[in-house]
């Protein structure tokens, strides 16, 4: 069995899943590729040899030859490219979020559900394999009962406020990655969200209505306390580390190092700075996330991040944003 794949977003995220499928999972051949901006596309198509190009995503849903599409373009279009997808029976991996907006997500979902095709959000940090021996100990009971859990997540630099103004965010956008990160730790259900934040990197991410340095406390069902801090920029590098305190230990993790060379001196203990890029932390977990989803479609098993974990961390989002406006813990219940 052969998947024939189509490619919807030409942009970074696009072009690294179709490389993924193209030399990594043999089982898939992406087939053809659509952006708006056609000369992107076909710049991509022409690098991997992806025979089909169209700047009509809707060419592609209406090939039957084609059974999954990777859902890459831009967040704004995700909902109606997945309602389309599921109602021409393709099966479905969307970065995430899904949509900014609770009903949206929620129509995508019937259409899925209706339609019986396979939905998996990319929530790709789940897939890292620092992060998911941090959740085996955890799920295990290797340190006990969890009793708290810190995540810190750093970008190296603010993105562009053009980008900023469109993306839902730093809790849509940026922290939406530790949301879902905390439920698969934790294991449970989040029933109140805590926010401080500010302006303190940028102030133009200010005047576009954002912040960019925030701390988020979560209250799990189980007890569990949880903090998030996420800064739009540390100097040093990407900052990406997880710790967790149980009854009968403790479990951490450290940044990722271009190489594991420490120079020592007269003067100084030294080592280079952790990678500088998402694409280069995370190189592994892209690959897993969507090798899980064609096993998934091969061997009808569920999908292992489906559209309920899209939806939650939005709520979280829009709950951390809502903490902050009225200065107050929100309740998830809240903004259901």
């Amino acid at each position: 069995m052969t998947i024939k794949v189509g490619v919807i977003g030409a942009g970074r995220i696009g072009k690294v899943h179709a490389e993924t499928v193209i030399y990594r999972i043999p089982e898939a051949e992406v087939v053809a590729i659509a952006d708006v901006a056609e000369d992107a596309a076909r710049h991509v198509a022409e690098t991997l040899r992806i025979p089909h190009v169209t700047r009509d995503y809707r060419e592609i849903m209406a090939d039957p030859g084609v059974d999954a599409v990777l859902v890459c373009s831009s967040t704004d279009t995700h909902t109606p490219v997945c309602i389309e997808a599921a109602q021409a029976g393709k099966h479905i991996f969307t970065e995430k979020p899904i949509d900014h907006d609770l009903k949206r997500i929620d129509n995508v979902l019937a259409a899925v559900k209706a339609a019986g095709v396979k939905f998996q959000v990319g929530f790709n940090r789940r897939f890292d394999p620092t992060f998911a021996r941090v959740h085996q100990a955890i799920q295990s009971g290797e340190i006990g009962d969890l009793h708290l859990l810190h995540i810190i997540s750093r970008d190296p630099a603010p993105p562009p406020v053009e980008y900023v103004k469109v993306s839902g965010g730093l809790f849509l956008d940026m922290m939406i990655h530790d949301f879902d990160m905390a439920r698969f730790l934790v294991g449970a259900e989040v029933e109140e969200v805590y926010t401080r934040a500010a302006v303190r990197v940028d102030p133009a991410i200010g005047a576009a209505g954002d912040v960019d340095t925030a701390v988020v406390v979560l209250t799990f069902a189980n007890g569990v306390i949880a903090t998030i801090d996420n800064s739009r920029r540390a100097v040093y590098g990407y900052d990406q580390r997880v710790e967790a305190l149980g009854s009968g230990g403790g479990i951490s993790t450290a940044n990722v190092y271009p190489n594991e060379v420490t120079v020592s001196t007269g003067e100084h203990v030294r080592r280079d700075l952790p990678l500088n890029f998402f694409m280069d932390r995370y190189t592994a977990s892209y690959e897993r996330e969507v090798r899980a989803f064609f096993d998934a479609i091969v061997h009808d098993t569920p999908v292992p991040v489906g559209g309920p974990d899209g939806r939650v961390p939005v709520v979280m989002g829009l709950a951390a944003r809502k903490s902050l406006q009225e200065h107050r813990p929100v309740r998830l219940s809240e903004v259901e």
